[in-house]
């Protein structure tokens, strides 16, 4: 769909290897995943949409809980640092954090999500592919 996901379980993550090769099998790779929106606009408009429209989750600064959550990096829990410092470690200003939670299907999950991103493109805010 167009957008940029870090997740350590694609085979292009730097570290999807490394975590093969220590994680346990059976549970895969786990349920935190980022997106890269770019602005900080836009990704909030996503959560907003995620928690509002569709109900996929919370936006939260922690992201231990069993519902789904999501934050905003550059804005909550990485706004201590400064433009140089986030670039450095990757934080864009639209980068979205999300600890995907135990309720509800992974078809109704992505559903939700897909519900919310093409809202997003009615919006002119994402590009259709």
């Amino acid at each position: 769909m167009g957008l940029k996901v870090i997740y350590p379980g694609l085979e292009d993550h730097l570290d999807h290897h490394l975590l093969k090769s220590i994680s346990n099998k059976e549970y895969g790779f786990g349920g935190m995943l980022c997106l890269d929106m770019e602005t900080e606009a836009r990704a909030n408009k996503l959560m907003d949409l995620l928690q509002n429209q569709t109900q996929f989750g919370l936006m939260a600064v922690s992201l231990g809980y069993y519902e789904t959550l999501m934050s905003c990096s550059g804005s909550s829990t990485s706004s201590e640092l400064n433009h140089e410092e986030r670039a450095l470690a990757g934080i864009s200003p639209g980068l979205v954090r999300m600890s995907i939670g135990y309720s509800g299907t992974p078809g109704q999950r992505w559903g939700q999500f897909e519900k919310a991103l093409l809202s997003l493109q009615d919006l002119g805010l994402l590009s259709k592919n």
